[in-house]
């Protein structure tokens, strides 16, 4: 199984990867890749400062005060490495779970794999329209820091603000 959601009652706006990597496992957290650029590119757009790679509790932290939730599309699959391409006997989570728990409005992919996965499997049971965001993975070197902040602050935005207001 995957990890838990993060999740409180002012989570509006969900963030959903695919699977976790490796090196998160390794972790025990959502994004533990050392390169990944997660973690400072949430910062950045909320104004927090960006939690030390092992500090998972700042990372809770991070996501709860900006109104957000985080989770991955599977529960479980078959995977090589880190490669999203490789995924087979993809099992989802249970998004009626979450939804029934937290009032969220919006879901963000963070990526193209995790994009794919919701239309498939969480969609048509959570009804709401993803936004596919660049992926923050290492991986993508062809996005910059400065283009993911511009691409997901944008998408953001709204969210976060609404979320600052109350």
């Amino acid at each position: 199984m995957s990890f838990a959601p993060v999740y409180g009652p002012r989570s509006r706006a969900l963030i959903l990867g695919s699977w976790p990597s490796p090196k998160s496992w390794d972790m025990g957290f959502y994004y533990g890749h050392p390169q990944n650029r997660f973690w400072p590119l949430l910062a950045g757009l909320t104004g927090a400062p960006a939690p030390a790679r092992e500090d998972i509790a700042a990372k809770r932290q991070l996501i709860l005060q900006h109104g957000l939730a985080l989770w991955d599309v599977l529960a479980s699959c078959t995977i090589e490495g880190a490669s999203d391409a490789s995924i087979r006997d993809a099992v989802p989570e249970d998004i009626g779970f979450l939804l029934a728990r937290a009032p969220i409005e919006a879901v963000f992919c963070n990526g193209a794999a995790a994009y794919k996965l919701y239309v498939k499997y969480m969609q048509p049971v959570s009804g709401i329209a993803a936004v596919r965001l660049p992926s923050t993975s290492p991986a993508n070197a062809a996005w910059t820091m400065a283009r993911l902040r511009e691409a997901w602050g944008a998408a953001l935005a709204p969210y976060l603000a609404k979320n600052e207001a109350k």
